[in-house]
């Protein structure tokens, strides 16, 4: 007689960040836990996205050093790149993180873990194979994928995108990438680093569209000083005669093309209508502010829905959607101080407010101000704090190196509703990137002090105290 499967307490559909962080979330609640995982646990961040990307920027980044270390004295000779030895590094830095993510970390923490794909079968049953698992609870974290775009003759030219490009064995000759955004961005400096020549085509008006655009004017200057061809406001029409064809006439010779024109969410054939289940015009799962979809039992989180797509951001979700369900508590998104972070080099760190409105002013600070950068030569860039009328910091930009490491500072005072003079009064050490942010705070406390009704308030304090101190002496 077949048994009658054990209710899950929560089912988790997905086992990238949000996935296992809700799982583990549950677990340590007290939860019957179940993930469900079609592939291999870690999702796109260990396996195709945060990882291989910034070991590949690793090496990319110390062959540019390295050609340019004459410019403080340092001769290196001709730099070659072995590419084998390269891929060797990405794997590596993998194995070394995947132990975490593993299943067998997972069961360690109490959570269940079944491979196949899942389908929502009703309100609370989910389907895997041939096995039905009933749930209490649902939380839905099946990530995004890369979009493919309809251009005439793509196939006719080998093709990658984010997920597929760590497949590759030789660095292309000529290498075009769609899409000017972060991992365009990045993947594309990293292959000009690397030896390939890269043409970055991006339709929109300028490269890193969601940036401040003197952000986006400075990596624009650092990618062609790699030798990175940068086109904006053009589309790739068709490929033809190993060409990509822009719709502006412009011809690119090609070896291969990056994929990198946004990422769709993978909700298609998880039986979300039977569920009752929302989603919008791009398939983005419809959440409220606590992360619930129009079925009171299921929830979503991580790049599944509408939110930014981000690993730091799907881990944060996961463990929030996770203890609203296990709990029945009502905690809300909360996306004040959420910051985001573009690793070209310079890196590009941006939180809150990024751009002028009414009652909004910027302070800035040119990096060729700021101690540290000028010893390292590393001038180009800025820190912009972006203030409301009561001096409060409300977003911020940086731009420079390690500008991701400065930016956590500046998303916790945009949590709490900071003031410039909070920041010019905490002790910063010397020197550092960081001084750029806190230089700013300092000069617009500095531009406070000389206003006329702060100069007048305090020339009557000063003379109120020495007319006490000739009293006192009397």
């Amino acid at each position: 007689m077949e048994k009658t499967p054990k209710t899950s307490d929560l089912v988790v559909v997905g086992g990238g960040t949000a996935g296992i962080v809700a799982a583990k979330t549950a677990a340590r609640l007290g939860a019957r836990v179940t993930l469900i995982e079609r592939d291999r646990t870690g999702g796109d961040c260990l396996w195709t996205g945060c990882v291989p990307s910034k070991a590949l920027l690793s090496a990319a980044r110390s062959a540019a050093d390295a050609r340019n270390a004459g410019r403080l004295g340092v001769s290196v000779g001709d730099v070659t790149v072995d590419f084998a030895a390269v891929r060797a590094h990405i794997r590596a830095s993998i194995e070394h993180i995947a132990p975490i993510d593993s299943p067998e970390a997972l069961r360690a923490a109490g959570v269940e873990v079944v491979h196949g794909s899942a389908r929502i079968t009703g309100p609370d049953s989910v389907v895997v194979g041939e096995r039905t698992l009933p749930f209490r609870q649902l939380v839905l974290a099946a990530g995004a994928g890369p979009v493919v775009p309809d251009i005439p003759g793509l196939d006719r030219v080998p093709t990658s995108s984010s997920e597929t490009i760590w497949d590759l064995t030789a660095l292309p000759a000529r290498l075009a990438v769609l899409g000017g955004g972060a991992i365009g961005c990045e993947l594309g400096q990293a292959f000009a680093r690397l030896g390939s020549a890269v043409t970055i085509v991006e339709a929109g008006d300028q490269i890193l569209p969601q940036e401040d655009p003197d952000a986006a004017e400075v990596v624009a200057h650092s990618l062609a000083a790699d030798g990175v061809t940068v086109l904006t406001g053009v589309r790739a029409q068709e490929v033809a005669d190993g060409h990509l064809v822009l719709d502006d006439g412009g011809r690119i010779a090609v070896d291969h093309v990056l994929l990198a024109v946004g990422r769709t969410p993978r909700t298609r054939d998880l039986g979300l209508e039977a569920a009752g289940v929302v989603t919008d015009e791009r398939g983005h799962v419809v959440v409220d502010r606590h992360l619930r979809t129009g079925n009171p039992r299921i929830w979503a989180c991580g790049d599944v829905t509408g939110h930014p797509q981000f690993t730091h951001t799907a881990g944060v979700h996961g463990s929030l959607a996770a203890s609203n369900a296990v709990l029945g508590v009502p905690r809300s998104v909360d996306d004040t101080g959420q910051p985001r972070v573009t690793f070209t080099d310079p890196e590009v760190a941006a939180v809150g407010v990024t751009t002028l409105r009414p009652g909004l002013r910027a302070q800035t600070i040119r990096h060729d101000e700021v101690d540290r950068a000028v010893a390292e030569g590393r001038t180009a860039g800025f820190s912009r704090l972006i203030l409301d009328r009561r001096h409060r910091v409300v977003g911020a930009t940086v731009v420079g190196p390690r500008a991701g490491e400065t930016i956590g500072e500046l998303a916790l005072a945009v949590r709490l509703g900071a003031r410039t003079r909070d920041l010019a009064a905490t002790t910063h050490p010397y020197p550092t990137f960081s001084d750029g942010a806190w230089n700013a705070a300092i000069a617009d406390v500095r531009e406070q002090l000389q206003s006329p009704v702060t100069r007048r308030a305090l020339h009557v304090v000063a003379r109120a105290r020495s007319l006490w101190l000739r009293r006192k002496d009397r």
